[in-house]
C-alpha cells in the first residue's frame, strides 16, 4: 500500500527538483522517489571512496569482466 509524505522544500530546492523532473518528463514525486532509490541502492553496496577505488583499479575491472564472460559461457571454475 502506498504512503503519502509531506516534504518541505526551499523555493530554490523546489525549482531544482521541478527542472530535473521536467527534463526527464516525469512528475516531481516520481523523480524524488526514483533518485532516492538509486542513491540508496548505490550507497548500499559501496561508499564513494570504495567506488572510486574500484573504478580506478584496471586489473580488478579486467578480472571482473573476464569472470563475467566465463560465467556467461559457463566456463572457468568456482573458487570457494
Amino acid at each position: 500500500m502506498s504512503k503519502t509524505i509531506t516534504l518541505r522544500l526551499a523555493e530554490n530546492e523546489y525549482e531544482l527538483f521541478k527542472g530535473a523532473a521536467v527534463s526527464e518528463n516525469r512528475a516531481i514525486a516520481n523523480l524524488i522517489v526514483t533518485k532516492a532509490k538509486e542513491k540508496i541502492e548505490e550507497e548500499g553496496f559501496t561508499d564513494a571512496i570504495e567506488t572510486e577505488e574500484i573504478r580506478l583499479n584496471i586489473l580488478l575491472k579486467k578480472r571482473l569482466k573476464t569472470g563475467s564472460l566465463q560465467a556467461k559461457k559457463r566456463e572457468g571454475k568456482i573458487v570457494a
